[in-house]
């Protein structure tokens, strides 16, 4: 029997060791099924991924504001935070705050060095030691006679727009527990310097707006930010029109800006973006419209040089007539970028612009 038994084992052994062979074959076919599974699995969630970045890059509204300096753009990416974005935190009223000291001590300074330069004399001699020491003595600087009418020659001389509104406020900004307003930080002045970008949403569109330096030392930049342009808003000081450049005081203001839009609207690059005009600074064109005389410094204006519309449609047509295709549609506005409601007004209708002629496959929802 002994023998029979040892005889059955030697003729079933070959049959499991097969079935084992066989079921371990079973097993690493099992397992390269599971991992080509898995490997389309994880293929098709990159797939999935890279088409969500793909659609998210394309629904991205990239905006570039464009200009020579001190324009508004920087007022303008400042409300587009205040009417699309966030509050300023405490750190930026700081900031804001330390900026507005600067521009009133620099503006008084400007305005005494002005008064000297242009032989203006001084209402009351007291005030000429004040004229070193400025800091101590800006309410009695800015009340003398002498540096009120050097103000009123500042289109002869480099000054802030907004030195008077900061120096007629000085008993509000003077108190120790100051902090700026709204209003204040709109009006506060800092050139750019490098490129400053704000992300916002729009009825679950993102937008991002990209502002650069517009100083010629700044405008080398400029091109590291062409790529996937949606739109230009390209800022004009409107009422710059009898003013120089700070850092070149033989070019005027008003044709600067028309050389750098000549350069922007023709490029290849952007024959494809929509450009929109923004002549800003309305409200400074309403006065200066009532006391200079554009023809002076534009001799082929023609029409009435203190009539507001015909000021304005001259410089529409200075802007206008610097493309090469006229068929290129060009969009304006004329704007104030330091009042809130205007420009909430302008962008509502701008971004419309913005998507038709660029976007028109995104449906706002």
């Amino acid at each position: 029997m002994s023998g029979v038994v040892r005889t059955l084992s030697r003729c079933l052994l070959p049959a499991e060791a097969t079935r084992e062979r066989s079921n371990s074959k079973d097993r690493s076919r099992d397992r390269d099924v599971n991992q080509e599974r898995e490997a389309r699995r994880r293929s098709r969630e990159i797939d999935a991924m890279l088409a969500r970045e793909r659609r998210s890059i394309g629904r991205l509204v990239k905006i570039l504001l464009l200009g020579a300096g001190e324009s508004g753009k920087s007022t303008f990416l400042k409300q587009m935070r205040i009417i699309h974005g966030k509050e300023f935190d405490q750190k930026a009223l700081v900031d804001f705050r330390d900026t507005i000291f600067e521009n009133i001590i620099k503006g008084m300074r400007v305005l005494v060095d002005a008064r000297d330069k242009l032989g203006i004399p001084w209402q009351n001699t007291e005030n000429e030691k004040h004229g070193i020491f400025n800091v101590l003595a800006l309410r009695a600087l800015w009340q003398d006679t002498g540096i009120q009418e050097a103000y009123g020659r500042r289109s002869e001389f480099q000054l802030g727009e907004s030195v008077k509104y900061f120096l007629d406020n000085l008993d509000r900004i003077g108190q120790l527990s100051y902090l700026p307003s709204r209003q204040d930080i709109l009006l506060a002045r800092k050139a750019t310097k490098g490129i400053v970008e704000h992300d916002f949403i729009i009825k679950k569109i993102p937008f991002k707006m990209v502002d650069v330096g517009g100083q010629r030392s700044q405008r080398q930049k400029w091109f590291q930010c062409f790529d996937g342009i949606t739109s230009i808003l390209f800022m004009v000081s409107s009422s710059e029109y009898d003013q120089v450049l700070m850092e070149d005081r033989r070019t005027n203001r008003l044709v600067e800006s028309m050389n750098i839009f000549e350069t922007i609207v023709n490029n290849k690059l952007f024959s494809n973006v929509s450009i929109i005009l923004f002549l800003n600074k309305m409200d400074l064109l309403v006065q200066k419209v009532k006391q200079v005389n554009i023809h002076k410094h534009f001799s082929d204006f023609q029409g009435d040089p203190h009539r507001l519309e015909d000021v304005q449609a001259y410089l529409v047509q200075c802007f206008s007539c610097k493309r090469r295709d006229p068929s290129k549609p060009l969009f304006h506005h004329f704007t104030t970028a330091i009042d809130t409601e205007n420009i909430r007004f302008v962008f509502h209708a701008v971004k419309d612009t913005i998507l038709q002629e660029n976007l028109k496959d995104i449906m706002l929802q």
